[in-house]
């Protein structure tokens, strides 16, 4: 209030009343966190301005005061500093397009993103906007903990301070019907509900079911994870008749080499996003591409289909925004109904098929994980310490959507998905090479959905270190790699007040590497469509077709290859071409 201080002191106290009473009302009128309803947040971003603004304020009539001449070293302060930020913004500009191995290339025809791209986001520090949020790591609090299931399933723990042991046996969730699994509030209840508490006093035998446990000893707490039953005894699976995603000329099992599949979604990471917070894995990425083993290929006018999840996962999953058919089954179903193993983990404690296609279900007694997939793990991430137990499921310092570290007894949430990924991958190369059969596994990953864009930082190590012992270990030469988004940043700063993080959000992240062997088929069948795909407009409907066609190789049916990303969409295509709305379109030709 220094500028007021001329002011009656009555005056300045019925202003800072009068401030306050509108706060209030603000608060009262709008006070939700959700992408709907987020006054609250509004809030954060508003005193995350309001407050460094009156600092520089302040300082700088405090400055005027006190040295003379202080307007001449503001201006030349201020001219200097004007040169540098339009040097380095040049830099950013040159920075926003590239890629690992090309950039977006400006090519006549093709469609271009629409507006002024100035990246000001790129100027702030790292940490720069959630600093105040505390650090970014998890202080490990499982240290006197040992625990672990042994082949038989049997469940060992120790505890080094000589507290009592308990056991928190987490229900596998894979079972469950549509109405169980609904999120805010309902399916986390239904986790707790489900928890069956135990004093460990000797190794307990576990039901095979179950994929986690919690063991506590004292204050501290350890999750403890497992892929049950093994594969090997995982009989292979026989689709219900009246939902059989198979045609009837394809229900002979498929011969040939078949491409196993690990599908890796980061939510709300746009292009620019993925190499602007996670540089570890972008520069592992570039590895994978070794020709004469692997390929990579990543799409630079790949478009999001709608503002946040909903459209775009739809679109990718069931090959529809708003399908036509009723009782619709999302893309893993179609893998295990051709002989693949299917595990999907989610880290934030929803269930996607019931979130987004339950409403095309007759009947929410129906159990979509039951039907599509072989392993599911969601119930760790429902656990309280994480997971709100009541209030807003959108909080921004707790749950799957918060701005700070998001930790679950003393590691990131992310890091047991990655654990059981691992765990399953090991798992199922472990079978003999004559009983093994290929498989589908995907990790639903969340740090990339929150407003200030910092808290993706916190995945980089994990999945440089994942990316990386997928090269090592070689199994990318008989293994399909989807890294990818859904759209970019749909809150924040940059969200709301640049055009770049408008076309950021339009763009989100695409990477797909393919075994040299798959490669050259699909070059050869597409004629280079991959390649050429790469420069031009293409959506999540590829993705899903692209899916569609891996989970048939070899015996595929022309019409998904025709409509995926291995053949060539339209040169100058445009957004109503390739099924993007109107209002959302960002690339235009």
């Amino acid at each position: 209030m220094l500028y007021m201080r001329k002011l009656r002191r009555t005056l300045r106290r019925n202003v800072a009343v009068l401030l306050l009473v509108i706060a209030t009302a603000l608060y009262v009128y709008d006070h939700g966190e959700r992408f709907e309803e987020h006054g609250f947040y509004n809030v954060l971003v508003f005193l995350a301005i309001f407050i460094p603004l009156n600092v520089v304020i302040a300082t700088t009539y405090v400055l005027f005061m006190t040295i003379p001449n202080f307007i001449v070293i503001l201006v030349l302060s201020l001219v200097g500093l004007a040169c540098g930020v339009t040097l380095a913004l040049r830099h950013y500009i040159g920075l926003f397009d590239q890629g690992m191995f090309d950039r977006l290339q400006d090519i006549p025809g093709e469609c271009k993103w629409q507006g002024s791209n100035y990246p000001l986001v790129d100027l702030l520090p790292s940490g720069t906007q959630n600093f105040w949020a505390g650090s970014m790591s998890c202080k490990p609090s499982a240290g006197d903990i040992k625990a672990d299931f042994d082949a038989q399933g049997y469940l060992t723990a120790s505890c080094s301070t000589g507290d009592a042991i308990t056991v928190d046996i987490l229900p596998d969730t894979r079972r469950w019907m549509l109405k169980d699994k609904s999120k805010w509030q309902i399916f986390n209840h239904r986790v707790l509900d489900a928890v069956v508490h135990s004093n460990y006093t000797k190794p307990m035998l576990v039901d095979e079911q179950i994929q986690a446990v919690v063991v506590r000893c004292g204050a501290q707490s350890k999750i403890v994870t497992r892929v049950s039953p093994p594969p090997s005894r995982i009989p292979e699976f026989v689709p219900p008749a009246n939902t059989d995603t198979r045609s009837e000329k394809a229900r002979d099992k498929i011969t040939g080499k078949r491409p196993n599949v690990i599908f890796l979604f980061v939510d709300a990471v746009s292009h620019r996003q993925f190499y602007r917070r996670l540089e570890k894995s972008a520069a592992v990425l570039k590895t994978l591409h070794q020709p004469g083993k692997t390929r990579l290929t990543e799409l630079y006018r790949y478009h999001s289909l709608g503002v946040s999840t909903d459209n775009s996962t739809k679109a990718m999953y069931i090959g529809a925004i708003n399908p036509e058919r009723v009782n619709p089954l999302p893309i893993w179903a179609y893998y295990r109904d051709r002989g693949y193993v299917t595990a999907r983990v989610e880290t934030s404690c929803e269930d996607w098929s019931t979130t987004y296609i339950s409403q095309y279900h007759r009947s929410k007694k129906y159990s979509i994980g039951e039907r599509s997939l072989d392993y599911e793990l969601s119930s760790p991430f429902c656990m309280p310490e994480f997971y709100p137990a009541t209030g807003n499921s959108f909080g921004n310092f707790k749950g799957p959507f918060s701005i700070i570290a998001r930790c679950l007894y003393g590691r990131h949430v992310h890091e047991y998905g990655f654990d059981y990924i691992n765990q399953l991958r090991h798992e199922l190369r472990s079978v003999e090479q004559s009983r093994r059969r290929p498989y589908m596994m995907m990790l639903n990953l969340m740090e990339g959905h929150e407003g200030t864009g910092e808290v993706l930082r916190t995945l980089d190590n994990r999945l440089s270190v994942f990316l990386e012992d997928l090269r090592t270990s070689g199994e990318l030469e008989d293994t399909a790699l989807f890294l990818l988004s859904d759209h970019g940043l749909h809150m924040g700063l940059n969200f709301a007040f640049l055009n770049s993080g408008q076309i950021e959000h339009r763009n989100p992240f695409f990477s797909m590497v393919l075994p040299e062997w798959l490669h050259e088929q699909v070059a050869s069948k597409g004629r280079q469509g991959l390649k050429l795909n790469e420069q031009r407009l293409t959506t999540p409907f590829e993705t899903h077709f692209t899916l569609k066609t891996l989970a048939n190789w070899p015996a595929y049916e022309d019409s998904d290859f025709e409509k995926s990303l291995f053949s060539a969409v339209p040169a100058g295509r445009t957004c109503e071409q390739a099924g993007i709305g109107s209002r959302i379109c960002k690339c235009k030709v």
